[in-house]
């Protein structure tokens, strides 16, 4: 019987999975061994009659550089009683199943963790490497490193970014744009950088004020009357959905939406436009305060999620799935491939970055106190300041309640 390797993708589709896996595919093929696709995600390794699929070259190179994802995913998150219970050894064992290779977010990493320390502790003589996957850009990959995925929804949602901006121009509207990023602003704070949106509102920019969707809207609006006051009738505001996971239920129980929850315990924000629920809220304030300007709401998500890996991705995760390689030969296990900036493959492993308590992988955040976060602040946004205050009061009789740095208490 010939070795095999398994792979699966877990979480949501981000650019370039199907990269990864013909690049993985490829690679072991070539050294002669069987490569076995698993549809669902980790619940493929929980039943025993799994969805598999076996991969040749001809496939493999079919989807190397296709958006989406050829193993079909799945958000499934294995219980404690899953693991000692229903973990499906006879699959490893039947096939002779020498490396378990998992694509995915932080999730799918805290459980790549799970099972390395379960595969550890059970003295099960399987490998597990996972490659990092997250278009929100959240995983903490040292010196800053992108997740796979990322860079092309950025660019992506980059296109569709600048045509709201066009249309605002053109129409002298504002519009509110909600990115995807459940716990991190990378990709709202990408998107809207890359188009000079006048305001950007993302999780880490309340670190020093709880956030609440009075403080959120009064941005928008503070970014409307500075563009008032400099003559300029038009803008749009990037929200990340982050900011929703830091709202109290207090909070989130005001936008009227009741919440489903996923198998991680993540309200499933996919469900509902944040936008609509951002631009009711602001078109409602601004009525009140009788301030004339048309807002309208956009959204971008699903449409970004499975686009065509851009050259970058095209090259990054081909290198991702071919140090899946490198590193099995090297004898490591319980990591996660990182490829630096100039090529370099080396191993991350899990147990050096979860949290000790919990086991998870923390997300990274963004750091706002870099030059590139400071000077999109004080260069490219526009917002209230002291120095605005009499000009403002033709709009509202409090400018100071506007002011942005006030409302963040920086």
């Amino acid at each position: 019987m010939k070795k095999s390797v398994a792979i699966l993708t877990g979480g949501g589709p981000a650019p370039g999975m199907n990269t990864v896996i013909a690049s993985v595919a490829k690679t072991f093929l070539r050294d002669g061994y069987r490569v076995i696709g698993l549809h669902g995600g980790y619940s493929s390794l929980f039943t025993e009659t799994p969805r598999m699929l076996e991969i040749d070259f001809l496939m493999a190179d079919d989807i190397f550089n296709k958006g989406g994802s050829m193993l079909k995913m799945s958000r499934f998150k294995p219980s404690d009683e899953d693991f000692e219970k229903r973990f499906n050894l006879s699959l490893f064992q039947d096939n002779d199943i020498k490396l378990l290779v998992t694509v995915g977010g932080d999730d799918t990493a805290s459980t790549a963790n799970r099972i390395s320390a379960f595969l550890a502790k059970k003295n099960y003589p399987i490998s597990n490497i996972h490659v990092p996957k997250t278009i929100d850009n959240d995983l903490p990959l040292p010196n800053a490193s992108p997740t796979f995925g990322y860079n092309s929804a950025k660019a992506q949602g980059t296109v569709i970014g600048t045509a709201v901006m066009e249309d605002a121009r053109t129409s002298e509207n504002w519009f509110v744009v909600s990115a995807m990023g459940r716990s991190a602003g990378h990709l709202a704070l990408g998107i809207a950088g890359a188009c000079h949106y006048p305001m950007v509102i993302i999780p880490e920019f309340f670190n020093k004020t709880t956030i609440t969707l009075d403080k959120i809207i009064r941005l928008v609006i503070s970014s409307i009357i500075k563009r008032k006051i400099m003559g300029i009738n038009y803008g749009a505001a990037m929200i990340s959905e982050g900011v929703f996971h830091s709202l109290s239920d207090e909070e989130l129980a005001k936008t009227g939406v009741n919440f489903s929850y996923d198998d991680h315990g993540h309200p499933e924000l996919g469900k509902v436009s944040k936008a609509h629920i951002f631009n009711n809220m602001l078109e409602e304030m601004i009525k009140k305060l009788n301030i004339k300007v048309k807002s309208r709401p956009v959204e971008i998500g699903y449409e970004i999620r499975c686009h065509t890996p851009i050259a970058y991705d095209l090259t990054y995760c081909s290198l991702l799935g071919m140090g899946v390689y490198k590193l099995f030969k090297e004898g490591h296990t319980g990591c996660m491939v990182y490829v630096d900036h100039i090529g370099n493959i080396s191993p991350l492993f899990l147990k050096d970055i979860q949290d000790p308590t919990t086991g998870k992988i923390p997300p990274r955040l963004v750091n706002i106190n870099t030059n590139k976060v400071q000077s999109y602040i004080e260069d490219i946004m526009d917002y209230l300041t002291p120095a605005d205050y009499e000009m403002a009061k033709q709009y509202v009789e409090n400018p100071e309640e506007f002011d942005f740095m006030k409302i963040l208490n920086w």
